[in-house]
């Protein structure tokens, strides 16, 4: 199977299948003398973990993560990086009932007609499963761009919207995202976020959510004109999570409904700093496809949780058409675990780019 590997001189490659005996990815291009350890990784795959609460998938997996290469005495040493993760509480007898069924809103029709074959049990490949290792290689891309831009780079996501219930982002607050079960930024929102979603999940339902991604202290001058744009490349690294729909960078598609006095950001000299500043951040902090150093902005949209209780029509592997209800342990909306898979991607795609303008202008 070929598109497995993600990035240009900072990539990874992930293998594994949901109930496959473990999941894992390599890491190739990591600089040499970066201190890493599993510390360093485990956190982050702490907070994509399922189990978390009644809100996500009640599957139970530690997600111990294990660093097997590219690693000596605490430091990188410039050669690939092996992270495995070992899979802990498969119960793959919950999709024996549907393995001739096609899931509506799953990959089950489309992997068949490719492959001719699939792994029914938990989607295999297609599953979310694989996001783990996601955020293990942007763990370690974090340490990249930590190390090597500055320790005050931050990268961080929150969940703004479920359903049709909207956070306000100018209550945003970094250490609020971490304080409830929805990564959501807005304090003021988690209350009616708790009781849309579970009556959601109640009645066998799910909900789609949106996620916005922010990073800072990013420095001007990543990525290149035309076709390795750094907002082509954050696109791609977005729509490759699994269950996203659309992505849109700073104003994204509102900027269609704005002229273009209120669109461009003005530029002034700060007169105590003597430095170039913005008036405004409607570009996202990309500007012809390079970043410009202001706070770069991304939302992507998540689809409801394709995997519901409620009966839907389908057809089998021989063409009959029937029903199906997919039993099992799922989350009422995949976009909760999906803010720490979004941060993970987005540092991937900076610390490739870093590396890339680095060889190139530094």
């Amino acid at each position: 199977m070929s598109g497995n590997f993600f990035g240009t001189l900072f990539q990874y490659i992930s293998w594994g299948e949901s109930h496959g005996p473990a999941i894992g990815c390599v890491v190739d291009g990591v600089p040499p003398r970066i201190k890493i350890s599993e510390s360093d990784i485990q956190p982050y795959l702490d907070r994509r973990a399922p189990g978390q609460s009644k809100f996500t998938t009640q599957r139970k997996e530690p997600d111990q993560v294990k660093i097997m290469s590219g690693v000596f005495e605490g430091q990188t040493t410039g050669t690939p990086m092996s992270l495995v993760i070992e899979n802990k509480d498969q119960r793959s007898k919950d999709y024996s009932e549907i393995k001739d069924k096609y899931r509506p809103g799953h990959a089950d029709y489309t992997y068949d007609q490719k492959y001719g074959i699939r792994d029914y049990r938990g989607g295999g490949r297609s599953s979310a499963r694989e996001t783990a290792m996601r955020v293990a290689a942007g763990a370690v891309a974090r340490k990249i761009l930590e190390t090597q831009i500055s320790k005050d780079v931050t990268i961080r996501a929150g969940v703004v919207q479920i359903g049709d219930l909207k956070a306000d982002t100018r209550n945003w607050q970094d250490d609020e995202i971490d304080n409830n079960p929805f990564f959501c930024p807005d304090a003021d929102i988690v209350n009616a976020f708790s009781l849309y979603l579970d009556d959601k999940r109640k009645s066998g339902s799910s909900a789609g959510a949106i996620i916005e991604i922010r990073a800072r202290n990013i420095p001007a001058g990543l990525g290149a004109p035309v076709y390795d744009k750094l907002s082509a490349d954050i696109a791609k690294a977005m729509m490759s999570i699994n269950a996203v729909k659309a992505v849109e960078i700073g104003e994204g598609f509102h900027a269609a409904e704005l002229g273009g006095e209120e669109n461009a950001d003005q530029i002034y000299i700060n007169k105590d700093t003597g430095e170039a500043e913005f008036s405004s951040n409607h570009a996202g902090g990309v500007l012809g496809g390079i970043s410009s150093g202001q706070e770069i902005i991304v939302r992507v949209a998540f689809k409801p949780t394709s995997s519901i209780l409620r009966p839907r029509d389908t057809i089998t592997k021989d063409g009959a058409e029937t029903q199906i209800i997919t039993k099992g342990r799922h989350d009422p909306c995949v976009g909760l675990r999906g803010a720490p898979v979004c941060e993970a991607m987005l540092a991937c795609v900076l610390a490739d780019h870093w590396l890339r303008h680095k060889a190139q202008c530094l």
